[in-house]
């Protein structure tokens, strides 16, 4: 797959990525619930479940704390994705290659690595079991399994993926039939689908249809193309200052939005998509496409759907402001996972994680954490093949902005920063446990202003 645009970091840059640091911060019980423990083969101080950004983020962080022979990682899988890349992998503008390194390569030195599944969770007992039938017992449990993919909930998917005009650029299987759709386009609807559940990421559904509308402007395809975004949001996006600026660009480009459309069937063979209109029950709508971008639903991963550490919906039942567990003291939970009012992003991953090495740290000497997590997050809103909107906002939806300058403006430096910045960020300083977010930065660019 040859990329449509290749953008290279300038030295000032890779220097500039260099100076981020850290965030901070957190709070919860003292009193922890660890004097049980199962007939265990396996013990460790902290125990980390997922291998990806925060699990990654928080076990080497923990191994500065007690130690990498006391610290463990279960995850199945050989290889760790940077996710965030993809919206412009299925764009045409990055490699896939990019976005993988080996997990082996980024799990701490020295850091145990369990490579198997996690089928139950016994917080009771303070131990786990994984699906070969190991358990392991732990003293601090970090919960950080993400978010599951659920595309079977979608009639016709995933098995619709074998054909032709349908992409998606949440999983690794099928990120490039989204660029061999966007590539093979000619004439007709470009459809863009947003589902009736929470996501990760939950800008990257518009992104991919402005990059579209950009690739079908570059190629001379644009008249010919009638660009759909349903969505099953009644906004464009949660936070009204961003909100007001994509609607600028959606009148401009003459995109249409139709608003509580969820996608509920594909019939790949027919090339048409049936969505259910959420305000008008039992009411259906059918569009022929040319190109389909599907958003699958997202939901908490099943192994935790049914353990006691859940919720009502599944996700892991955490104090907001310190990512402690509310009936489990000496379990936390950190990513998409928990039930953190806040949207699901590797920037929100990024500060919970500065946030709950703090709050372990004082916890671990039978002390009170102080800084609390404020909601924090982050969506660089891809525009076009050099452009970006910084969304950043809190718990409130209120913009919490980095820069000293109006985020909610397309910027071409800010599609530097998404593009290479970022991700240079997340492999060498984050997963590193250097990176907790950019609190720093806002502190040294409001101080720099007064």
């Amino acid at each position: 797959m040859a990329p449509l645009v290749t953008v290279v970091s300038s030295p000032r840059a890779r220097l500039f990525a260099c100076f981020l640091r850290l965030g901070t911060q957190q709070a919860g019980p003292l009193q922890l619930h660890t004097g049980a423990c199962c007939t265990a083969k396996n013990h460790y101080e902290v125990l980390v479940l997922g291998g990806g950004a925060g699990g990654i983020t928080m076990a080497t962080r923990m191994k500065r704390r007690v130690g990498a022979e006391n610290v463990a990682i279960v995850e199945p899988s050989e290889r760790h994705f940077y996710q965030p890349i993809w919206t412009l992998v299925g764009a045409g503008a990055k490699e896939l290659s990019l976005s993988v390194r080996s997990t082996l390569s980024v799990i701490p030195s020295g850091v145990q690595w369990i490579q198997d599944r996690v089928a139950e969770l016994n917080p009771d007992e303070n131990c786990i079991r994984t699906d070969s039938g190991k358990e392991i017992s732990y003293r601090y449990l970090i919960i950080a399994l993400g978010i599951q993919l659920d595309y079977e909930k979608i009639k016709g998917l995933p098995e619709g993926f074998a054909y032709p005009k349908i992409g998606s650029n949440y999983s690794v299987k099928t990120v490039e039939k989204t660029w061999k759709a966007l590539q093979g386009f000619k004439e007709g609807n470009a459809l863009f689908t947003f589902p009736n559940t929470p996501v990760k990421c939950a800008g990257a559904p518009q992104k991919i249809m402005y990059l579209s509308e950009a690739y079908f402007r570059k190629t001379g395809k644009r008249p010919k193309a009638n660009i759909i975004f349903n969505t099953a949001l009644g906004t464009i996006f949660g936070v009204k200052k961003y909100a007001d600026a994509l609607q600028e660009i959606i009148r401009e480009r003459d995109v249409s939005v139709n608003y509580k459309h969820n996608l509920i069937e594909v019939r790949p063979d027919k090339q048409e998509a049936v969505f259910e209109i959420l305000d008008k029950p039992g009411e259906t709508h059918v569009i022929p496409y040319e190109m389909l971008h599907v958003t699958p639903p997202m939901s908490a991963p099943d192994v935790l759907k049914r353990s006691p550490v859940a919720d009502s919906a599944g996700w892991v039942d955490v104090d907001k402001e310190t990512l402690q567990h509310k009936k489990y003291p000496n379990v936390f939970g950190i990513g998409d996972c928990t039930n953190l009012p806040t949207s699901k992003t590797a920037a929100a991953v990024a500060a919970q994680s500065g946030i709950l090495d703090r709050t372990m740290c004082l916890i671990m000497k039978n002390q009170r954490p102080i800084k609390k997590y404020d909601g924090y997050t982050s969506c660089p809103l891809v525009t076009g093949y050099n452009r970006v909107i910084l969304a950043g906002f809190d718990y409130t939806a209120q913009p919490l902005e980095t820069f000293p300058f109006d985020q909610s403006k397309e910027r071409i430096t800010m599609y530097l920063m998404k593009a290479d910045m970022m991700p240079f960020l997340y492999w060498n300083m984050m997963l590193r446990g250097y990176w907790g977010g950019p609190a720093f930065l806002r502190k040294l660019f409001h101080l720099g202003m007064n």
